[in-house]
């Protein structure tokens, strides 16, 4: 029973140890990024702001995930957050991207989300519905056309068994 606990407990120990191995460098995320819009469609303007730089501190911004890549975060007025602002690709897909700033003085990093989505009143539409290739539904949704199609199927298969079946066995036709 000890030599059990003293296992589990060696192992405990070493999960933890290795947890702390792969603890960031940069000093806690204190503050977030708050995104303006939060939604935005391809080629619209965002507005990232934070205030975990302190008073005076800059950071410089990466929207590479949504294909923007680096932008600057200046000091502002504004309660003493950093802001900065990029423009979403045209050819950004729909989805959330992670938008990260790293404060200048190298001591933190925050995150936030930008969802891109497209926008029915700029002509950006989701695909939706069917695709007509002319491959089935020939006849339609009515039941009694259906059963029809379906017992001409079965008038035919049944022909055609029977007549491989005589050939099989020598019969003329």
């Amino acid at each position: 029973m000890r030599r059990t606990v003293r296992l589990l407990t060696g192992a405990a120990l070493a999960v933890a140890a290795a947890g702390a191995a792969g603890a960031p460098a940069y000093g806690g995320s204190s503050g977030s990024l708050d995104v303006y819009p939060s939604t935005a469609a391809p080629g619209a303007q965002v507005t990232v702001n934070t205030s975990a730089c302190g008073e005076k501190g800059s950071a410089v911004g990466d929207a590479s995930s949504v294909g923007a890549g680096t932008f600057t975060l200046a000091p502002s007025t504004h309660e003493g957050e950093a802001i900065g602002e990029f423009r979403v690709p045209p050819s950004a897909q729909p989805g959330t991207y992670e938008i990260v700033a790293k404060c200048a003085d190298g001591t933190r990093q925050v995150t936030g989300d930008l969802t891109v989505a497209l926008t029915p009143a700029a002509g950006q539409l989701q695909p939706h519905g069917s695709v007509k290739t002319g491959v089935g539904g020939a006849l339609g949704t009515d039941p009694v056309q259906t059963a029809a199609g379906v017992a001409a199927l079965a008038v035919a298969a049944a022909g055609g068994t029977w007549l491989l079946h005589r050939r099989a066995r020598g019969d003329a036709f």
